[in-house]
């Protein structure tokens, strides 16, 4: 079986992702890419029910090379990003802060120094039809230089070097998102400035590495 240790870690992150409810029925879907395959999650079905066998790999052309089931119709968004980034790992979901946001706002503010985990602000990418090329193109266009992004009227999408990092993104772009909500509530939200942004992604590039020497 093609990427079957990648499969298998799909099916994991599909039941983590309903836990932390980035997600509501059967939306929202996973990647990890090894070379020139990608294993990505199938389309319309329930993630209880998932085994490494039902999770599709296809080529960055988008054909299904294996998988019992058809892959998700955003497989255009997937294989686009693998294309122009350097991105191993892609989580897309629809959780309901940053769903919300997306229909509000042009740009996530530097609410909380954690943004710069994505990189900074996170932009807004406009609205296509889901599954579309369009909305694929528009959504790594306002990834530019981020490793988050909205989709306008739609969800998140987030990226990493490989699927741990990515969907810890995914959770903090949740966070964020809600925490921006929360806090507009009571007021106007106080914002940090780019410089601070900058070192605190500085810092962030050493976090949870060994000590020197060990």
């Amino acid at each position: 079986m093609l990427l079957e240790q990648e499969r298998a870690q799909l099916v994991e992150y599909c039941r983590r992702m309903q836990a932390d409810d980035l997600t509501v029925g059967t939306s929202g879907n996973l990647s990890i890419r090894r070379g020139d395959h990608v294993a990505v999650t199938p389309s319309g079905a329930a993630y209880e029910d998932l085994t490494p066998a039902s999770i599709c790999v296809i080529d960055m052309d988008g054909e299904q090379l294996e998988g019992t089931l058809a892959p998700s119709s955003e497989v255009p968004m997937h294989t686009t990003v693998y294309r122009r980034t350097d991105a191993q790992a892609v989580v897309h979901t629809h959780p309901l802060y940053a769903t919300a946001l997306s229909v509000l706002v042009d740009e996530l503010p530097p609410v909380h120094y954690m943004i710069a985990l994505l990189g900074g602000p996170v932009r807004v990418a406009p609205y296509a039809t889901y599954g579309s090329p369009e909305l694929a193109e528009n959504m790594v266009a306002a990834m530019e230089g981020r490793s988050g992004v909205l989709l306008q009227n739609h969800g998140a999408t987030t990226h990493g070097p490989d699927l741990a990092k990515a969907y810890t993104r995914s959770v903090y772009l949740e966070w964020l998102c809600r925490l921006h909500h929360q806090a507009s509530l009571l007021g106007s939200p106080h914002l940090l400035a780019g410089d601070e942004i900058a070192r605190v992604a500085e810092k962030l590039e050493g976090y949870g590495r060994p000590a020197p020497g060990r």
